[in-house]
């Protein structure tokens, strides 16, 4: 299935045949728009060469800043970043032999089983990796028993909640207002 995630026919691409994008474009996803998060692996690649986790791993970590820096910018944050792909490439070799789609496929996990593999990454917090493990529920094939459940309220059927439910610009916009009011909703709970 193809993803459509942030409007630019290359960086879909990129995503839908190269795991590890989709895990850096996940990781990436904090503190700026979710289509300029899942756009940056393809800036990666441009800038870098392939998107595989011993280039990027063995990379050297100021040249990696430099072009994280590049107009356009990877990243808001391109330092700390850079350093955590770096970070999630390194144990993509050491706990998956550098197979990022081994995470969700070896062994033929169940969904408790593939978000507990997903924790483990670095960068990844339980929200991400819930997120994460409803994108490849919703978007991506995986059957794993127990993915919906596992992770909820992402998985859930019928949500427009996380990028796990983009598929369209019109389905983009609806998650954008999902975020816009449950933002809203915590600062009037923090005004009490």
């Amino acid at each position: 299935m193809a993803l459509h995630l942030t409007a630019d026919d290359a960086a879909d691409d990129l995503l839908t045949r190269n795991p590890l994008s989709l895990l850096i474009g996940m990781l990436l996803d904090q503190q700026i728009a979710m289509e300029t998060a899942f756009a940056g692996p393809l800036k990666i690649e441009q800038r870098v060469g392939p998107v595989d986790a011993a280039t990027l791993a063995d990379y050297d970590p100021e040249e990696l800043i430099a072009l994280f820096r590049q107009t356009p910018a990877v990243h808001r944050y391109p330092g700390s970043m850079a350093g955590r792909v770096q970070d999630l490439c390194r144990a993509i070799i050491e706990d998956w032999g550098g197979d990022a789609s081994a995470i969700w496929t070896q062994g033929d996990p169940d969904g408790p089983t593939v978000l507990k593999r997903l924790k483990a990454l670095p960068g990844y917090g339980e929200m991400k990796a819930k997120i994460f493990l409803a994108l490849l529920g919703k978007q991506c094939g995986f059957d794993g028993e127990g993915w919906r459940a596992a992770s909820t309220p992402y998985g859930d059927e019928g949500t427009l909640r996380s990028v796990a439910d983009i598929t369209s610009p019109e389905t983009l916009a609806r998650v954008r207002e999902f975020k816009r009011e449950m933002k809203a909703a915590a600062r009037a709970a923090k005004k009490g």
